[in-house]
């Protein structure tokens, strides 16, 4: 049971690989970074794949741990101080099948954590409801009030932008 439990997580990630990428980038804002939190976390699952109870969970868990990792990655960066005054500019990364509008972007990164996740989660990774109460380890009623709220403020953002 447990070889399978591997090989199916295993085929889970490699077959996945572009949405975790595509999640953990959209919080960390950065190629290496990125690329770091989703190493940490198939390293996290492959080592505890043992600790899932349940096979089905596999796709919310890995999520969980992609969003942990990215968040410690960023937590990390707030602690280094870098030794000179050189200022790194970054590039930019965008996959060419997902087109980021830079405002609507910038508008969700404004929001708070738990909202930007959300949004992220529904409408970047197609997730649904429930697997988002899961992943982010909330009340389902949480998430969707999150949500409405959320998606109610970038509307008005929005317009106001295009009014302006």
């Amino acid at each position: 049971m447990k070889e399978n439990l591997y090989d199916k997580l295993v085929a889970y990630i490699v077959e996945n690989q572009d949405r975790f990428y595509r999640l953990a980038f959209s919080c960390v804002k950065n190629q290496e970074d990125a690329l770091d939190a989703v190493q940490n976390a198939v390293c996290k699952a492959l080592a505890h794949y043992e600790d899932l109870r349940n096979e089905d969970a596999v796709k919310t868990w890995f999520y969980r741990i992609v969003l942990h990792e990215s968040y410690a990655i960023l937590n990390a960066k707030k602690r280094f101080i870098p030794a000179d005054d050189t200022h790194y500019s970054e590039i930019p990364y965008e996959e060419k099948r997902y087109e980021i509008h830079d405002d609507l972007y910038a508008q969700i990164s404004r929001m708070e954590p738990d909202t930007q996740n959300i949004i992220k989660l529904r409408f970047f990774e197609e997730l649904e409801l429930r697997e988002i109460s899961q992943v982010l380890n909330m009340n389902l009623n949480t998430v969707k009030t999150k949500l409405y709220r959320g998606l109610k403020a970038l509307k008005i953002a929005i317009r106001e932008e295009d009014c302006t």
